[in-house]
C-alpha cells in the first residue's frame, strides 16, 4: 500500500475516523495501531506478517530477560542480535550470497548450484526487513545499555514497532523516543492537525511532483545504458538521480512525518539538506540521519569509535559504511558505494589532521563544491546501476569527456532541471524565503492548495518509493 495510492487514502480515512475514540486509552490505542499496522503491511504479502511479529516477540521477551536475569544479560542481547540478523540475512542474501558461493565454485571448474536448494519463499524480500529489524534491535540494545525503560506489555512494544508510517521504508526509530510518547496521553488541536496535513502534502508534492518526474529520465537513461556514452548526458542522469533519490525518501520521510504529528507522535528529522554539507562528515550528518545515526551508535562508537588511535578509527570507520553499505542490498555496487563513501571519510580525516582548510568562504564554497557534491554523484552511480561492470561503464562514460549533445541542447536541458530544483528545493522554500514555515494562515492555506493542484495536474508516473527495497 502506497502512501501515494488511493487505498492509502481510505486506510488513513478508516485509522483516522476510529483514532479519536481509542487515543485516550494506552490499551485500545496500542491494539487500534497494532491491527491497522497489520492491514497495511500485509497489504503485501500477509504471509510476512510472522515475521514481523516473530522477531518482534523475540526481542520483546528477550528484553524481559535482559531485565530479569541481569548476570545473564549478554546472552540475551545476543539471542536478540542473532535472530534479526539472521532473518535479515536468510531473506536478503542468501540468494546473493549462494551466487557468490556458485561463482566462486565454477572457476574452478566445479558447478554446484547451492542457489536452487534455497527455498523459493526465501527469496521474496519481505516489505521494510531492514527498517523493523533495526527497530526493535534498537529496544534491546538499549535496555542492555540501561539508554530506555521497558515497554509495559507486548502490545505496547508491537504499536512502537509496527507503527505504521515508518514500517516499510522508515526513518528507523529509536525505543527510547517513541515508547514514551506512546504511553502519554494524545492531544492533537487544529493547528497541529493543520501542520501534520501540510507536512504530508509537501512530502507527496516532493515524491509525486518531483522524483516522479524526475525519474522518467533517469529511468529511460538506465534502461538503454549500452545506447549511451555521452559524458554531458551521464552527468545530467546522476545529478537527476541525485535529487530524485533525495526528494523521493525525504517525500517518503516527510509524509511518515506529517501522518506521525496527525497522531500526536513526533518523528525526527530525517534529512538536512544534504547536498548542502560542506564535508563529508557532514553529509552522513545530513542524509538518512535515522539510518546514520544508528550505524554511527550501534555499530562505529560500538567498535571503538575515534577512541583507539588513528589506524583503528579508520577501520571502524571502514567497517561502519561497508555495513552501511551491504544494508542497502545484496549486490557488490553497494559494497562499492559504502567502500566510497569510506574513502571519502578517510581523506577528508586526513586533509582535517594536515589542517589544509580553505578560510576563504566564495572559494570554499566553490572547493565544497566540487570536493564534496561530484564525488558523492559518482558514489550514486554504484548506487543506481544494477551490476558492477553497467557502474564501470557509467563510470568511464562519465569522464571521457566524450559530448555529442550540442552546446544548445546541453544548455536547454541543464536550464531547464536547475530550474525545476532551483523553484522547488527546501532550500528556498524553508530556509531563504520561510515560505513553509510563514505564520500567516492565509498564505499557508494559498500554498497548500498550490501543492495540491501541482500534485494533481503535474504528477509523474506512479513509480514505487526507491527505499522500498531495501
Amino acid at each position: 500500500m502506497l502512501f501515494n495510492s488511493l487505498p492509502f487514502l481510505a486506510f488513513l480515512a478508516l485509522f483516522f475516523g476510529i483514532w479519536p475514540l481509542v487515543k485516550h486509552k494506552n490499551t485500545s490505542k496500542w491494539l487500534w495501531i497494532c491491527c491497522m499496522s497489520a492491514v497495511f503491511y500485509g497489504w503485501w504479502d500477509w504471509r510476512f506478517l510472522f515475521l514481523l511479529f516473530f522477531t518482534g516477540a523475540i526481542d520483546y521477551f528477550t528484553g524481559k530477560f535482559i531485565l530479569k536475569f541481569p548476570r545473564q544479560k549478554k546472552f540475551w542481547l545476543w539471542l536478540s542480535l542473532t535472530t534479526n540478523l539472521l532473518s535479515l540475512v536468510i531473506f536478503k542474501y542468501s540468494g546473493w550470497l549462494a551466487s557468490i558461493i556458485d561463482n566462486g565454485f565454477a572457476t574452478f571448474n566445479i558447478h554446484i548450484s547451492f542457489k536452487s536448494w534455497i527455498p523459493e519463499f526465501t527469496l521474496i524480500l519481505p516489505v521494510g526487513i531492514s527498517f523493523y529489524t533495526f527497530n526493535s534491535m534498537s529496544y534491546t540494545i538499549d535496555l542492555y545499555r540501561g539508554k530506555t525503560k521497558p515497554a509495559e506489555n507486548i502490545l505496547h512494544f508491537f504499536a512502537f514497532i509496527s507503527f505504521f508510517p515508518h514500517l516499510v521504508a522508515g526513518p528507523i526509530i529509536r525505543a527510547k523516543d517513541i515508547l514514551q510518547q506512546l504511553t502519554k496521553p494524545i492531544q492533537t488541536n487544529s493547528v497541529q492537525i493543520f501542520h501534520g496535513i501540510r507536512i504530508c502534502i509537501w512530502g507527496l508534492f516532493q515524491k509525486m511532483v518531483l522524483a516522479d518526474n524526475i525519474a522518467v529520465l533517469v529511468n529511460d537513461q538506465f534502461n538503454h545504458v549500452g545506447e549511451h556514452s555521452d559524458s554531458a548526458q551521464w552527468w545530467i542522469c546522476m545529478l537527476a538521480f541525485a535529487f530524485q533519490i533525495y526528494f523521493d525518501f525525504n517525500g517518503y520521510s516527510t509524509i511518515a512525518r506529517g501522518i506521525a504529528k496527525l497522531c500526536g507522535i513526533h518523528f525526527r528529522l530525517n534529512f538536512n539538506q544534504p547536498y548542502f554539507a560542506h564535508s563529508f562528515q557532514n553529509f552522513w550528518q545530513r542524509w538518512h540521519i535515522s539510518l546514520s545515526s544508528f550505524f554511527r551508535d550501534y555499530v562505529y562508537i560500538s567498535l571503538g569509535g575515534n577512541r583507539k588511535g588513528r589506524l583503528r578509527t579508520n577501520l571502524n570507520l571502514w567497517i561502519t559504511m561497508l555495513l552501511s553499505g551491504i544494508w542497502h542490498g545484496a549486490n557488490f555496487t553497494f559494497v562499492v558505494w559504502g567502500a566510497l563513501h569510506a574513502l571519502y571519510l578517510s581523506i577528508e580525516r586526513f586533509i582535517i589532521k594536515q589542517r589544509l582548510i580553505i578560510n576563504n568562504k566564495p572559494v570554499k564554497t566553490l572547493f565544497n563544491f566540487f570536493l564534496i557534491f561530484i564525488p558523492v554523484l559518482v558514489a550514486w552511480t554504484f548506487f543506481r546501476a544494477k551490476d558492477i561492470h553497467e557502474a564501470f561503464y557509467i563510470i568511464q562514460c562519465l569522464f571521457s569527456f566524450n559530448f555529442e549533445l550540442s552546446l544548445k541542447e546541453l544548455l536547454i536541458s541543464n536550464a531547464v532541471f536547475w530550474l525545476i530544483i532551483g523553484i522547488a528545493n527546501e532550500y528556498i522554500l524553508f530556509n531563504k524565503f520561510k515560505l513553509i514555515h510563514s505564520k500567516s494562515p492565509i498564505f499557508q492555506a494559498v500554498l497548500i492548495c498550490f501543492l495540491i493542484a501541482l500534485i494533481i495536474y503535474f504528477r509523474g508516473p506512479e513509480q514505487q518509493f526507491i527505499y522500498f527495497q531495501f
